[in-house]
């Protein structure tokens, strides 16, 4: 009889149990020293192991032959607990058995001896289902149970379970298991069962789990059905979510204003089955994640792959983090939407998206505070003398000392103390500062222009009196050299206090060593 991966591979003693070990060591070694207490209070998210462990600890307290805190898994009360055999270890469910009546009963039952076990113990699942009648009959026995009563209450919403109660149980809170706790028990629970498991889709299906080892091992079990390699891909396709690529290009063309892609990217998650909500969902978190990566704390708080992370990079380039608050807001408030109306989930869907592209079509706060932020960086622009709604003409006839010689003084370094004190002035190459702050002031007045902005960067000569906008390619340097592309760039630097005088200052070039300061010396 075939048997659910979860359960075959539920941990029997203490040591096995992933991602718990402030827990688990502190429950051993009470066991260990027969110091366990009359009460616990085991609280977390689902699949954390809160059952398991009270599960490990009935049989850990009732072992005829425990070693170091753990239960030995092969002795009568052991084998009893496992098979279920026993009457002394009671696993109730409080979401069926809510009412004062049953606990009734419970607290007259537990005035009587274990039939064969040392302990009686009292596994009340999801306890915060119980009524407050059921809360108040369970106060007295809890506080001062007999001797070989045990009770372990375990909850997914602590905040439900009244404080009389929670100040009489020794209370332990379950995390969520790391994502990398979670493809290890996956990676080799896939080994012993022959699942041809790929580390991507391990990461994907961990990821999906959202911190929960049953759900994961579940999630595995039901992409193994399909008798195929197990690869990111193929866990996208069994559970309906979006591949982090998708979500990179439905950002893109949000900042493109790409309506066309848009519709198109809710059309086939419709005609393939998929459910908006689910795709709404992945889009939001891939928001929240650009919103750590603006912030410049994703490698400590993201757990993506390089190339997710890679995608990650290029897609929060394109907005500024206002825009990515009001676009979050608007996701959200859509996902509520669609909660309640089910059956106008596409509609909902391409509305929000048609109101991230223009924030005029929405009425909100966050809508207005946008268009505002447009209006005062053009009244910047008109204060400074600049027109906002014509380019300026570069003129391509002007002339500059030879940009061969723009690193003189950074790349000749000084061979005397006499050479130093005949300088008069300092002379070198700056990078500037908060580049990734311009780029996203371009990408806010011209998305075309500020997504070829990506992997740029920009220096000042102080001996030129010039600017280099330092891109990857010759591809980037053509798209970008116009008259109308440098002065979107020109207007950003200028609502960025960058002192530009003209447009003739700024100078598109090719990287074409590592080091941007040494390699300008060699453009044209």
């Amino acid at each position: 009889m075939h048997q659910a991966l979860y359960r075959k591979y539920r941990p029997n003693v203490f040591d096995d149990v992933y991602g718990q070990e402030h827990i688990t060591s502190i429950l051993r070694y009470e066991a260990m020293r027969g110091s366990v207490s009359h009460a616990y209070l085991f609280s977390g998210s689902r699949g954390t192991g809160k059952t398991t462990c009270a599960k490990i600890l009935a049989k850990s307290v009732n072992c005829l032959n425990p070693k170091d805190g753990n239960p030995c898994n092969e002795c009568e009360n052991c084998r009893a607990i496992d098979t279920g055999s026993t009457t002394d270890v009671i696993e109730m469910d409080a979401a069926t058995n809510t009412g004062v009546d049953y606990i009734r009963d419970l607290r007259e039952n537990v005035m009587y001896t274990p039939a064969m076990l040392k302990k009686r113990v009292y596994i009340i699942d999801e306890a915060h289902m119980l009524s407050d009648s059921a809360f108040n009959a369970l106060l007295k026995t809890i506080e001062e149970p007999p001797e070989h009563v045990l009770y372990i209450f375990a909850t997914t919403e602590q905040h439900k379970i009244p404080a009389t109660i929670i100040s009489r149980c020794q209370r332990f809170e379950f995390r969520r298991i790391t994502m990398k706790s979670l493809v290890e028990r996956l990676m080799y629970i896939a080994k012993n069962e022959s699942i041809n498991l790929t580390e991507d889709g391990a990461t994907l299906i961990a990821k999906t789990a959202q911190g929960g080892m049953r759900d994961a091992i579940s999630l595995m079990e039901l992409c193994a059905g399909s008798h195929k390699e197990i690869t990111s891909n193929l866990v996208n396709e069994i559970l309906g979510t979006s591949s982090y690529e998708k979500m990179y290009n439905v950002a893109k063309s949000i900042a493109e204003k790409n309506y066309a892609k848009l519709f198109e990217a809710i059309n086939e998650v419709v005609i393939s089955s998929k459910d908006v909500l689910v795709f709404f969902a992945d889009l939001t978190a891939f928001y929240r994640d650009m919103m750590v990566q603006k912030s410049n704390v994703a490698k400590d708080y993201l757990e993506l792959l390089p190339s997710e992370y890679k995608l990650l990079e290029d897609a929060s380039s394109l907005f500024s983090m206002a825009t990515l608050i009001y676009h979050a807001s608007l996701l959200d408030d859509a996902y509520a939407n669609m909660m309640r109306n089910p059956t106008g989930k596409r509609l909902c869907a391409e509305i929000t998206l048609m109101k991230m592209c223009d924030p005029r079509l929405s009425d909100s706060s966050d809508a207005l505070l946008s268009r505002l932020s447009v209006l005062e960086d053009k009244i910047t622009l008109i204060s400074k003398g600049i027109t906002v709604d014509t380019a300026a003409t570069v003129d391509e006839g002007s002339t500059s000392e030879s940009d061969d010689d723009i690193l003189a003084a950074a790349s000749e370094a000084p061979n005397s103390t006499e050479a130093n004190e005949e300088s008069k002035q300092p002379e070198g190459i700056t990078e500037l500062e908060y580049w990734d702050e311009i780029i996203s002031k371009v990408v806010e007045k011209d998305a075309p222009t500020g997504s070829f902005l990506r992997g740029s960067s920009c220096c000042y000569s102080q001996k030129n009196q010039r600017y280099y906008l330092v891109v990857p390619n010759s591809f980037t340097e053509h798209l970008l050299n116009t008259d109308k592309n440098k002065k979107s760039i020109f207007d950003a630097m200028l609502l960025s206090e960058i002192d530009i005088a003209s447009v003739n200052q700024l100078k598109i070039v090719v990287k074409k060593g590592k080091d941007i300061l040494s390699d300008l010396d060699e453009f044209e």
